[in-house]
This record gives structure tokens, C-alpha cells and sequence, in this order.
């Protein structure tokens, strides 16, 4: 049984999730972004004052993830049915789906009405793009679940900007190829994020009309239908589109692009730090081994771990993927981040500060042999020589 919170297994243990509102985090983070336009009104029409809730993003949350911490509780095992049931989680997954709609289109508005000089445009392009970005994860954790309610959902939390393809390519191919060299949104050692976005982004667009295209075919439809399940949202983000531009003008549609495109490079960001190098290994019969915790990076950062429903825990999720966020654990001796997402992205930006971040770590994690890593090929053999790694000729042995 619970109650507000407090839940009670069958042996008696009672767990009381001190989590349980701190995730309100998650809807006030992505609602920031109305506090530059507040800003601009208050400053009269001061746009320098759009790229404060930046600030706010990418220097003070990873100060409060340093500041406040890591989480490594869990819940026990024996409450997990009843903390995955009790509905106040899914009602803050679905409160925020409104303040993504309503930010985007506060954002069309205000940039449509207001005469912005193009650094103001390109303040709200990374701030509702980033609010894109929210939706997006929004739409993993949804998009993962059976149900067709939270499935409808998740596919219309993408469509603001343009990415329901998400909803197909992740569940179906980053899950199967995850930290193997076949899988496009899977960064290898060596690979910048400029590169990797380059493979990632058109990667997971074909993929997932292919894997769409198989489904359909499979069952003597065709893909060009209604029952597509990546021209469901699509539907929704030409309708979107279409009713601001009807409003603002044509000329709205260079910031659209913008934040459409700036949204689908935060989840870019996301899939480049939370595998970057990790490699599954190839059993006997040619298959690859079971996902693993250890195939993701981890972040039990608190503060960004509240703002993204433990996407950072990410370990688990890639290990058991239809656990609701609430419930997804810590494991010892994983490949650990050493700050939350937010500050991760900073540094990823920045290629030279990355590798020399997170090169050691990888090394460390992959007892600095070769066989452990999945290498961007252009860069193997100088990296081999640059850290002295372990050359072995013969593949690890992995359980058939």
C-alpha cells in the first residue's frame, strides 16, 4: 500500500521517496524560458536580456549539480509495482506536455510581434529550441511505455519541432545497436560532436523510415499511410507550422527552422555523451552481447537528474527500458559522467576540453584496451599511439 508518497512492500519494508515533489523541477526548468521575454518587457525591450535563462542552462545548473550532489539511493525491489503505479508521476509527465505547446507558441508569437534585433531572434531560437529539447526527452520517457495514450502523447510532445521519427528510431534501432559501431546515434572515441552530428542526425531520420517502412510491409500496408507512425506526428508539426505562419508571416519560418533544429541537436548532445566510446562486444554466434548498464555513462547529479526524469540514469534505463523514470536505479562500478547533463553539453561543444575530460575516463572504464572501446575508424590507430592503449588481436570472450 501507499500513501502520499510512503509505500509498503509485502514484507513490511516502507520506503518513503523524498524525490517524490522535487519533481516539479522538471516542469519549472523548461518555464524559464519565459523569463527572458519577461525580461525584455521590463528592461524596455532590452534584448540582451533574452539570453539570461541561457545563463541559467549552461553555468548555473551545473554549479548546482557540483553544489548540491549525487543521489545513489534506490527504491527497494519489492515497492517498485507500487511506485510505478501510483499516477502522481505520469500527471507530471502529462502537465508538462501544455508548457511545451504553450512555450512554442508564446515563442512564435513574441518573435513574430516583436521587433527583434537577430541576436534576440537567436536567443529565443536556443531558448525555445531548447524547450524542443525538453519535449524531446519528454517524449523518450512516454514513448517507451505500452500504453497507446502516453504513446499518443509522446508523438505529439515531438512534433513542435519536427522530430516524431524519434518515436520509431530510438525504441526500435538505438536500443537494439546501442554502443556498437552500426548505430548512428552512438559516439565513437575520437569523434567530435560536430562529426557525430553529422552521421547522427540524417543516421536516425533513415533509420527509422526504414524500420517504419519494414513494420508496414510486413503487414501488406503501405508506408505512405495513416498508420504511419512517423507521418502521425508529422501531421501535427505541418499543422503547428502552418497556423503561425498563417498568422506571422512567411517570414517566421527561418526561426521555426532554428528552433526545430537546435531542438533535435539537444537530444544530438544527449546521445553524444551518454555512450560516448562504449563498446558491446560480438558474441560467438555473431550477435551482440545484452545491454548492459555498463554500455551507458551514467549521472546520479541530483539537480539535472530532477529537471530530466533521471534520463541521466541512464545505465539503467538502456538495461530496462519500460522502467519508469521514478524507479530507475544507481549500479557501482559503472562509467560515470563527472557533472549532469547541462554541464555536459558545455563541454562537448568544445572537442580539445571534452577529449581531455573524458578520454581517461574511457580509458579507465575500458582497462585501456582496444577490444573495449568502439573507435571513430579515422582516428583508431592515433589514439592507440597517443595513450599507449592495449592493441589486442584477439576479440574479449563473451558468453554465447
Amino acid at each position: 500500500m501507499s500513501k502520499a508518497g510512503v509505500f509498503t512492500g509485502p514484507s513490511g519494508v516502507i520506503y518513503r521517496d523524498r524525490k517524490r515533489h522535487l519533481w516539479f523541477s522538471s516542469l519549472f526548468v523548461p518555464a524559464i524560458v519565459f523569463v527572458g521575454p519577461a525580461l525584455y518587457f521590463a528592461t524596455g525591450n532590452n534584448a540582451l536580456m533574452l539570453w539570461l535563462p541561457l545563463a541559467f542552462y549552461y553555468l548555473t545548473v551545473p554549479v548546482l549539480d557540483m553544489l548540491i550532489g549525487e543521489d545513489t539511493s534506490n527504491p527497494p525491489e519489492e515497492v517498485v509495482p507500487q511506485l510505478e503505479n501510483d499516477p502522481y508521476y505520469r500527471w507530471i509527465l502529462y502537465a508538462l506536455v501544455p508548457l511545451i505547446w504553450g512555450a512554442w507558441f508564446y515563442g512564435a508569437w513574441f518573435v513574430g510581434t516583436q521587433n527583434l534585433p537577430w541576436h534576440g531572434v537567436l536567443a529565443m531560437i536556443y531558448l525555445i529550441g531548447g524547450t524542443c529539447g525538453v519535449g524531446i526527452n519528454l517524449g523518450h520517457e512516454l514513448g517507451h511505455k505500452k500504453g497507446k495514450g502516453e504513446r499518443w502523447l509522446a508523438k505529439f510532445v515531438l512534433a513542435p519541432c519536427a522530430y516524431g521519427h524519434f518515436f520509431i528510431e530510438h525504441n526500435k534501432g538505438h536500443h537494439k545497436d546501442v554502443a556498437t559501431p552500426e548505430d548512428p546515434a552512438s559516439s565513437r572515441m575520437g569523434e567530435s560532436i560536430w562529426k557525430f552530428a553529422l552521421r547522427e542526425l540524417p543516421g536516425a531520420a533513415k533509420r527509422a523510415w526504414r524500420l517504419e517502412k519494414d513494420r508496414l510491409n510486413a503487414q501488406g500496408k503501405s508506408v505512405w499511410s495513416l498508420e504511419n507512425e512517423i507521418i502521425q506526428p508529422a501531421i501535427i508539426t505541418l499543422v503547428a507550422w502552418g497556423t503561425v505562419l498563417a498568422i506571422f508571416g512567411i517570414g517566421l519560418l527561418p526561426y521555426i527552422l532554428g528552433t526545430a533544429f537546435w531542438g533535435a541537436f539537444q537530444l544530438t548532445s544527449a546521445n553524444y555523451i551518454e555512450h560516448y566510446g562504449l563498446l558491446r562486444h560480438k558474441k560467438a554466434n555473431g550477435r551482440y552481447e545484452r545491454t548492459q548498464p555498463h554500455h551507458s555513462w551514467n549521472s546520479n547529479h541530483m539537480f539535472s537528474n530532477w529537471a530530466t526524469f533521471h534520463l541521466q540514469r541512464h545505465s539503467d534505463h538502456h538495461a530496462h527500458p519500460t522502467r519508469r523514470y521514478q524507479s530507475l536505479r544507481h549500479f557501482e562500478n559503472l562509467p560515470e559522467l563527472p557533472n549532469g547533463y547541462f554541464g555536459m553539453f558545455f563541454i562537448s561543444y568544445f572537442p580539445p576540453i571534452w577529449y581531455k575530460v573524458m578520454d581517461k575516463r574511457l580509458l579507465e572504464h575500458a582497462g585501456n584496451d582496444a577490444r573495449n572501446i568502439n573507435f571513430d575508424p579515422a582516428k583508431r590507430e592515433k589514439l592507440i599511439r597517443k595513450y599507449g592503449i592495449k592493441h589486442g588481436d584477439a576479440p574479449p570472450k563473451v558468453a554465447a
